[in-house]
């Protein structure tokens, strides 16, 4: 088996039985997002905390 649907097994296994489809696919995508910036962070494209920080600011004084 693949590491990939190893991996998909593993996240599907450690929801709750109750879960529904739309749930596992939620996770799913929140799960590849969440690869796909860490990917970008270490590919260096990440923005600086302070500028983060002063684009928040901005959108939160509106």
């Amino acid at each position: 088996m693949s590491p990939v649907k190893e991996h998909v097994i593993k996240i599907i296994k450690n929801l709750p039985e109750s879960v529904t489809v739309e749930s596992i696919m939620s996770e799913l995508y929140f799960k590849l997002q969440v690869d796909q910036g860490l990917k970008e962070l270490d590919e260096g494209k990440g923005i600086p905390h302070e500028k983060v920080k002063r684009q928040v600011s901005k959108w939160l004084s509106k």
